[in-house]
């Protein structure tokens, strides 16, 4: 890790104009991402956390150029995004063509991309990194568990070689007993493929244990940034604090199930 930034959020705000109450009445604008700043070096991993609607989605978007901001710019190395940044989604079911074999699904971006090369050893070196054997290529998403899924996600993810891999949720819809190890997978992979990670979760207990930084975000603007374990022993923001309080409870209500 450096302190070189590589990856540049300027004063990035993003506005959406809400549907018409009335005939007369206009559209009211809401302020999904309000004046965001932040930058990351690379191999770093940061955090971005908040409760539904703090804009942590929204910001997202921005980030992987899904979206355009109203003000302000995200660069990379100076740059306008391209296939430098992918993602990794919540629901693992829903991301991946259950009409594709999982072969075709991790090489598609070589395609869609452009990418030359061997994609054939490109999957193999892929299935291999991410704990999955060559014969999984010929089956289709429906034949593995919600964990194996997730892999085969996170495989396609990294076909074109980027250099950062959002998480958006990335556990959240997974087990219990397989979060771990998707937890410790992508944690190897950052080391392994010298990625610049940015995990955006509700689940505090994950963020300590994955990210050097934390952006603790709410209705749409960043209240609390800093070193992960400095924000989590001394918290300034009252909501950063209120955040925190509830740690004990999720694993309270966790260790009941």
């Amino acid at each position: 890790m450096t302190d070189e930034p590589q990856f540049v959020v300027d004063h990035v705000s993003r506005r959406y104009r809400l549907p018409r109450t009335s005939l007369f009445a206009p559209g009211r604008l809401l302020t999904a991402v309000d004046d965001v700043s932040f930058t990351l070096g690379r191999e770093e991993t940061l955090g971005v956390v908040g409760e539904s609607g703090s804009g942590k989605t929204t910001l997202m978007k921005l980030l992987l150029g899904l979206e355009k901001p109203d003000a302000g710019r995200v660069t990379y190395h100076g740059e306008s995004l391209r296939r430098e940044v992918q993602v990794v989604f919540q629901d693992p079911a829903s991301a991946l063509d259950p009409r594709m074999r999982v072969g075709d699904i991790i090489t598609e971006p070589l395609h869609v991309l452009r990418i030359p090369g061997d994609h054939q050893a490109r999957l193999a070196e892929l299935l291999s990194a991410v704990g999955l054997p060559p014969a999984a290529a010929r089956h289709y998403p429906h034949e593995f568990s919600g964990g194996q899924r997730q892999r085969i996600a996170i495989a396609r993810a990294l076909a074109p070689r980027p250099r950062v891999l959002i998480g958006d949720e990335p556990v959240s819809a997974l087990d219990v007993s397989v979060r771990a190890q998707i937890l410790n997978l992508l944690e190897d992979l950052r080391v392994g493929f010298q990625l610049t990670l940015i995990l955006v979760s509700h689940d505090l207990s994950v963020v300590r244990h994955m990210t050097d930084r934390v952006l603790v975000m709410r209705q749409g603007r960043v209240v609390e940034e800093g070193v992960t374990r400095e924000v989590f022993r001394a918290p300034q923001h009252p909501y950063t604090r209120l955040l925190l309080e509830s740690i004990p409870r999720l694993r309270s209500q966790a260790s009941r199930k």
